[in-house]
């Protein structure tokens, strides 16, 4: 007789393979319940792979798979996200409402931020208190900003989320999951403490306007990463309910009609570089989330001509971020939402990663541009940076390479890790790995 372990190793496996082998339709498997078949059995639902937008839910429970029998390259990866957790697990949670600083609106349960590069202009006196007017210093952070908390918390309870969600998956540590749902719910459905669906005094200009269709940015590197933690979550995490799940769809959803019908939401959308490529990948994962995947779709399929088309050059730069002080940053900073886009248009059934534009640019070969520097350091980089730093290519390096771009998965083992290890296989997908509190 076998003993015990291999046992449960071989049942789990059998599961899984019968889950895995089942048939689902593209863009519903990922965003939308599942309706009967093995998956509605609470023997075989935990087996069932998560209904994320973004990552790939069959992948993860492979993932959980290749962990019972100690692969190395996923456990590796999993204690490295695993020391994120632990860290996690004993901060927040985090809330709007408790900022001292009052919107213009009166409530504290609206989002507010302040515009990261803009400074004062004039000396600080009684009848100029600010220094106004506020003039722009692209890329040099204005420490004042970071004395309004939303922005820097907003980022401390998201990355919280993403990774207490997924450590949870994969041990079945209930801490984790408990501490995961308490975070959501205080950011977004506790009445006391809850954001309201809205981002109106985003990136505030002092002296000059209360908000900027440019401060969805904060939200759209990041919101994803809630969704997909919702998503995994849902699958039978102690702490997070339905009536969670449904709240928080139900949240999303109003944040989407805002987002497609505010004026701030339009001017974002019609941005012509990272901030436009953020904003179809930030409304594409709600859409898909909620169930709205025909218009998942259509923002998917647009963001061929209207992002792909003019974002990148036949030689894979991308114009308008080399034109910053900061240019590997907003470089690898723009590959992440296209990388992401890519990957919910696999959700969707919309092809972006073997899209080519007229001039012959394409998502693999924005990848491609990087992989010297990416390698080899800023000596191969011939284009200014205020801070260069070699490891923020490897997500981006890491998703091009899974999708089939050769170039990548031969430059992949020469691309440093950043600090906190590469958290990519238990993640599948790019995020920014060098410092984005700043980013703007």
């Amino acid at each position: 007789m076998l003993p015990l372990r291999p046992l449960r190793r071989l049942g789990v496996l059998a599961a899984t393979a019968a889950v895995l082998s089942l048939p689902l339709s593209a863009g519903v498997a990922s965003a939308a319940p599942v309706s009967g078949g093995a998956c509605s059995l609470p023997v075989l639902s935990r087996f069932c792979p998560p209904k994320t937008v973004v990552l790939d839910g069959k992948r993860l429970l492979v993932n959980k798979l290749a962990l019972l029998f100690g692969e190395r390259t996923v456990t590796a990866s999993l204690k490295d996200l695993l020391k994120q957790a632990d860290a996690a697990v004993k901060e927040g949670p985090w809330t709007v409402a408790d900022k001292e600083r009052v919107p213009p609106s009166g409530d504290k349960h609206d989002y507010l931020s302040l515009a990261p590069y803009w400074w004062p202009s004039k000396p600080k006196t009684p009848e100029n208190p600010l220094g106004c007017p506020y003039v722009q210093r692209d890329g040099v952070l204005n420490p004042e900003t970071t004395a309004v908390s939303d922005k820097a918390e907003r980022l401390k309870a998201f990355t919280a989320i993403y990774q207490l969600s997924l450590a949870w998956y994969y041990t079945g540590n209930a801490d984790y999951a408990r501490r995961a749902a308490l975070d959501l719910r205080t950011w977004f459905l506790d009445a006391a403490t809850k954001m309201n669906p809205n981002l109106n005094f985003a990136q505030g200009i002092p002296c000059k306007n209360d908000g900027r269709g440019i401060g969805i940015i904060e939200f759209s590197y990041t919101f994803t990463q809630v969704l997909d933690a919702a998503a995994i979550l849902s699958t039978g995490a102690p702490g997070w309910s339905k009536g969670d799940e449904s709240a928080f769809k139900g949240w999303s959803a109003d944040f989407l009609t805002w987002l497609r019908t505010s004026q701030y939401g339009k001017d974002e959308a019609a941005a012509q570089n990272n901030h436009g490529t953020f904003m179809d990948m930030l409304t594409s994962g709600i859409a898909l989330y909620t169930g709205q995947t025909a218009v998942a779709k259509d923002i998917l399929e647009k963001a061929k001509a209207g992002r792909i088309d003019p974002q990148i050059a036949a030689d894979g730069s991308q114009p308008q971020e080399i034109a910053r002080t900061r240019t590997y940053h907003y470089s690898t900073f723009n590959l992440v939402a296209f990388t992401r886009l890519a990957q919910l248009g696999e959700r969707a059934g919309v092809d972006l990663w073997g899209y080519q534009n007229p001039k012959g640019g394409s998502i693999f070969k924005a990848v491609d541009f990087l992989l010297p520097a990416a390698t080899k350091g800023q000596s191969e980089w011939k284009y200014p940076d205020l801070n260069f730093l070699q490891y923020a290519a490897l997500d981006s390096v890491h998703a091009a390479a899974d999708a089939g771009d050769r170039e990548a998965r031969a430059a992949l083992p020469l691309v440093p890790k950043s600090p906190i290890g590469d958290l990519y296989p238990v993640r599948p997908a790019a995020e920014q790995l060098d410092d984005i509190s700043t980013t703007g």
